[in-house]
């Protein structure tokens, strides 16, 4: 199970730290239309969202954040966006150790209150490099075990019955082809993150 600790903690802790004030629209959502005023890649901006250490692919509880490549031309729009490409980078990670293990992942579904924005859909569709489902069913947990329940009590013979039975895609986002390529380099320079960030903390600095 592919679990990173920062996912949609990230864009929360920035709503909380610096986020948005007087204005009568979900704050959530004002920061996704923040974000979208700005093109994919965020003018080179990276977020390494280790807010709370990390667990997929670094088992690491000393590892640290980071939000690289800041220049004077940077907007909040570009930290924003930033932080929701940098968590779809992490979750690409899980998607990574599949493919090396020779189990590439045949469809991505999304669900819960990070699925709500159609910005974040198309990133993670193209950061991912293919398409992705958007379930009816948002509360993806208390669903699952709902489903599990059923399976309990015999309503299905099967986990694998109670998905068919139920579970039902509502949309479905394709991947941009030149932002897909775009943000396949960037995931590179994400990868080498996460190591200079742990040489910094492993030699004393922080």
């Amino acid at each position: 199970m592919g679990v990173p600790q920062g996912a949609v903690l990230s864009l929360r802790w920035f709503k909380d730290q610096f986020g948005v004030i007087d204005v009568d629209e979900d704050p959530y959502y004002h920061l996704s239309n923040e974000a979208a005023s700005t093109s994919p890649g965020a003018n080179g901006l990276l977020w390494a969202p280790y807010l709370m250490g990390e667990r997929t692919p670094h088992l690491d509880p000393n590892a640290r954040a980071a939000l690289v490549g800041i220049t004077a031309s940077h907007t909040r729009a570009h930290v924003v966006r930033a932080i929701l490409e940098g968590v779809a980078f992490s979750l690409r990670d899980s998607f990574e150790i599949l493919k090396e293990m020779g189990v590439p992942a045949q469809s991505v579904r999304l669900a819960g209150g990070g699925a709500r924005s159609a910005l974040w859909r198309q990133i993670q569709a193209d950061i991912y490099g293919q398409a992705v489902e958007i379930v009816e069913a948002e509360e993806g947990a208390a669903y699952g075990v709902a489903l599990l329940a059923g399976v309990g009590v015999k309503a299905w013979a099967s986990v694998d019955e109670a998905c068919a039975a139920v579970v039902k895609t509502k949309a479905r986002v394709a991947p941009d082809v030149k932002s897909a390529e775009l943000m396949d380099r960037h995931y590179k320079a994400f990868r080498a993150l996460y190591p200079a960030l742990r040489s910094v903390s492993s030699g004393g600095l922080l």
